[in-house]
């Protein structure tokens, strides 16, 4: 793979290839020509001296199609870990202008031009190496860009550099040298592919695989791939996890019932992983379907579970050894959402104290003061919804300060139906037990008048 230079080298190449070249184009006009990389705005069109000149201009860099999806992803979406050095893989459009002052000159040079690159639609590596390493020629002789481009590694990329023509609409045309703000002149496009830039920052390879699956003691014999006679997912999977009565989110002291297949086994542990937690936490299932289609566990409600736990989304995977097998497995995640619970009441249990709504202050406010279970992290949003009307939590320093809410003087006396929401997860406030939905009259706070 070549390095970051090697789209300059590209450009190098090229004008070293035309300008190479161009000696009978030169004995055609009856003078040198000079032929340039840059962009036709800095060109001197005023000087009556100048020789015929040939441009090389890079306007456009596309990714490369073919090459996009190879070596991917090159990071880690759970840790952000570098896996490889994915290629960055590039197409480059040329514009080849040819300038002249007398008649005939800028069509002879642009059909010079044009038929060195049609003989050689193929740059091979020897011909990038002595383009970029021009021997005898001492290197430091060279301009310091120039000199900079022989670390381009562009020789030994794995595919080769190929010309080829492009065709460019009238409009399209007329909009790219309207851009660069110059005159127009007798121009042909060209597509250069494929550039390969990679970088070289460590990365991750697998070890090789041993076996698939164990090995006969007595054939020494792969085991293979294991075929199940269903449509079902070959691997411990999960697919939901819901909590006993329906409803939006579990909360601390709930019972969640984890259903998928292939659950059957020994040793069962339920972990459950949040963005705010260093390691997950562990909990063991408080039964295990005997067909491997469900495992259920009990949500802690103590002292302990308030600190430990946050709310918002958690991901959700079981570890367990599988029925028939000696090594422990881990399905996939899955997510659970805990929702948290405003402590209106008091909570002797937990030593929580009641929610409080006072009216008053400078300038007049209505602040609501209440704790959550479990516990809001200061790097969690919370915001506290009364009806209609919402108000973000002051900030705080600690998970065990209590969360403070100003909402505005016009907030009108009386009780008020609260949803606390922190991180995106809502309170329950609806009450699905019964035949039909109702708001949970647990869920109320009295504005003061």
């Amino acid at each position: 793979m070549s390095s970051p230079l090697a789209i300059g080298a590209v450009s190098a190449v090229l004008r070293n290839l035309l300008d190479d070249g161009l000696v009978e184009a030169g004995a055609a006009l009856g003078s040198t020509v000079h032929v340039t990389a840059v962009a036709p705005d800095t060109i001197n069109l005023e000087n009556a001296d100048d020789p015929p000149r040939l441009n090389l201009f890079l306007y456009r860099v596309t990714p490369n199609q073919g090459w996009s999806n190879v070596q991917l992803p090159s990071r880690s979406s759970a840790t952000g870990e570098r896996l490889t050095n994915a290629p960055l893989a590039l197409d480059l459009h040329y514009v080849l202008t040819a300038y002249g002052k007398a008649d005939f000159q800028a069509e002879i040079l642009l059909g010079y031009a044009m038929h060195l690159l049609h003989e050689r639609p193929v740059l091979d590596r020897s011909a990038v190496r002595r383009a970029l390493s021009p021997s005898p020629l001492d290197i430091s002789m060279l301009p310091p860009a120039f000199q900079a481009l022989t670390a381009s590694d562009l020789a030994d990329q794995v595919e080769l550099i190929k010309i080829t023509p492009a065709v460019i609409s009238t409009d399209d045309m007329s909009r790219l040298w309207s851009a660069i703000q110059t005159h127009y002149r007798p121009s042909s496009a060209y597509q250069v592919s494929v550039v390969l830039i990679e970088g070289t920052k460590p990365g991750v390879s697998p070890l090789p695989v041993l076996s698939r699956g164990k090995r006969d003691p007595v054939t020494h014999r792969e085991r293979g791939v294991v075929v199940n006679p269903d449509m079902l997912p070959p691997l411990p999977t999960l697919f939901s996890a819901d909590t006993a009565a329906p409803q939006t989110g579990a909360r601390l002291g709930d019972q969640v019932v984890i259903s998928g297949v292939r659950l059957a086994g020994a040793g069962h542990m339920v972990r459950l992983m949040h963005r705010l937690f260093s390691q997950p936490i562990e909990l063991a299932p408080s039964a295990v379907d005997a067909n491997g289609l469900s495992v259920t566990i009990g949500l802690p409600n103590d002292v302990a579970a308030q600190a430990a736990f946050a709310a918002g989304q958690l991901a959700l995977t079981v570890r367990f050894t599988p029925t028939g097998e000696t090594d422990p497995r881990e399905t996939n995640a899955i997510p659970l959402i805990l929702a948290p619970s405003p402590v209106i009441a008091a909570d002797a249990l937990l030593g929580l104290p009641a929610a409080t709504a006072v009216r008053g202050g400078v300038p007049p406010r209505v602040a609501v003061t209440m704790m959550s279970r479990p516990q809001v992290r200061p790097e969690q949003t919370a915001t506290l919804v009364l009806d209609a009307m919402q108000a973000a939590a002051l900030p705080r320093t600690t998970a065990t300060d209590p969360l403070v809410f100003e909402f505005p003087d016009s907030l009108a006396a009386g009780p008020r139906w609260v949803r606390l929401r922190v991180d995106g997860a809502d309170s329950i406030l609806l009450d699905r037990s019964g035949p039909s939905p109702i708001f949970d009259v647990t869920q109320r706070i009295t504005v003061p008048a």
